[in-house]
């Protein structure tokens, strides 16, 4: 590293630690906003939520414009001009949120509280932080950048994201760049960044298990007749073995370097019970990563409020399949959905079994080699003071298929504002205040970087 690397990058810092009050306000701001993007839930705040990006990206030096579609919540485009000839990049994040969930907010989830160092809300993390992380890294080059910058903030990415590949192909002019940054993963741990290189893709099915046309006594009619939530229940249990390895056979099974995570901090992350035991075997990130997972997500039957003497006759489940890279999301779905046809007759005693498919998306990986992807290494180093790690993530991204087909000759990086207590998407989602603003810094080196490439 020259000398006018170090002074940059030295400068870069002290401009981010200038705008980081104001980019923490805007954060709160937004995330004020009930954003949630669930079927059944008001979409106006969506709006409001689109309409308050919309004015951050613009404070920051961006011509910006709202998406609409009909029956989709808005996107929003925003576009800074770089020098001619300049490398061009596409920043992505999302402004629509998980619903608050669990009962087990120790604040309001829509009023962002700072506790140790960390802020805490529904959405500071996933992903409106990552707006703010592209706001932060525009704001800290004046709106200025040494590269031309396409902003492109989705609204319904915690649905689905039913209307991206629309909006993309849409203003697919607009968006060819020569890098992707995606900035909706995490970081491997507080103080050591990462670079998200492989996810797992999903596919789920609703499992329906009938085993009369109503339900009767429980007293007059129990043991002859089996209820539909017991055979719902014994047809579950088969997708896993005693040792908790998945059954259903889905043939890719990889490996994944250990690095140094450790059973205790998995376990901590997690807020696991103390006496209840890991499934699988392999290394931990084989299992995180590079193994499929089944999980049931859902059961349709009585709560336990509303119980009484009688055999069920029906129960519904949803049942969600993580697979590896290297496997196909139809063809897993197929497999997910033969293997329980096929244990349907005996697991359920001979009940109705009705499998119907629901979505699906592919996994990822990349090589994670060129330019754009030593850029972000030097910058995300000099941020950090640490190297990166290459890592992978249990977690899904399925429209990163999308953006590789519609932009081929673009690096896609996957970056994020997360560690591993973050908590996304469930109770006490939180975002690590001092983490942030060295993603930040790292965003705002990283347009440097790529503009003056090490050759």
């Amino acid at each position: 590293m020259t000398d006018n690397d170090v002074a940059m990058e030295m400068e870069l810092r002290a401009k981010v630690r200038t705008v980081m009050p104001g980019v923490r306000a805007d954060l709160e701001r937004l995330a004020r906003i009930p954003s949630v993007s669930a079927a059944g839930h008001d979409p106006e705040p969506l709006r409001r939520s689109a309409a308050c990006v919309a004015e951050i990206l613009a404070a920051s030096g961006a011509t910006v414009r709202v998406l609409d579609a009909p029956g989709a919540h808005p996107a929003v485009v925003g576009e800074v001009a770089g020098p001619p000839g300049a490398p061009r990049v596409l920043l992505y994040a999302h402004h629509d949120v998980q619903p608050e969930g669990s009962t087990g907010w120790l604040s309001h989830p829509f009023e962002p509280t700072e506790r140790d160092g960390r802020l805490y809300g529904r959405g500071v993390a996933d992903d409106k932080a990552g707006v703010l992380a592209h706001a932060a890294a525009l704001r800290a080059w004046g709106g200025k950048p040494p590269v031309g910058v396409t902003i492109f903030i989705e609204g319904e990415e915690e649905a689905g994201s039913l209307h991206l590949r629309e909006f993309l192909e849409r203003e697919r002019a607009s968006l060819r760049s020569d890098a992707v940054v995606v900035a909706d993963s995490s970081n491997w741990r507080i103080g050591q960044p990462s670079l998200t290189v492989s996810l797992r893709g999903a596919v789920r099915c609703t499992v329906e298990v009938r085993t009369a046309d109503h339900a009767v006594h429980s007293g007059v009619f129990g043991g002859p007749f089996p209820d539909a939530l017991t055979a719902l229940a014994r047809l579950l249990a088969t997708l896993h073995d005693d040792r908790g390895t998945v059954r259903v056979p889905i043939a890719t099974r990889g490996h994944a370097d250990a690095l140094d995570l450790t059973e205790a901090e998995l376990r901590a992350d997690a807020g696991a019970r103390p006496g209840v035991r890991l499934l699988g075997e392999g290394t931990l990130t084989s299992r995180l990563w590079r193994q499929p997972s089944v999980s049931v997500l859902a059961i349709d039957a009585p709560a336990v409020a509303d119980a009484s003497n009688q055999l069920v006759p029906v129960a519904r489940a949803v049942v969600s399949m993580r697979i590896p890279p290297g496997e196909d999301a139809p063809a897993a779905l197929l497999t997910l959905r033969r293997y329980l046809e096929e244990q349907a007759p005996v697991a359920t005693w001979g009940a109705d079994v009705t499998i119907t498919a629901g979505t699906g998306g592919q996994p990822f990986e990349m090589e994670a080699q060129g330019p754009a992807y030593a850029a972000f290494r030097r910058a995300a180093a000099a941020a950090w003071g640490r190297t990166p790690l290459d890592v992978g993530t249990g977690g899904s991204i399925p429209f990163l298929a999308d953006f590789r087909e519609l932009f081929p000759a673009a690096a896609i990086l996957v970056t994020g504002v997360e560690d591993p207590a973050t908590n996304a998407h469930s109770e006490n989602e939180s975002l690590h205040l001092g983490e942030f603003e060295n993603v930040c810094v790292a965003e705002a080196l990283f347009f440097s970087c790529l503009a003056r490439p090490v050759t």
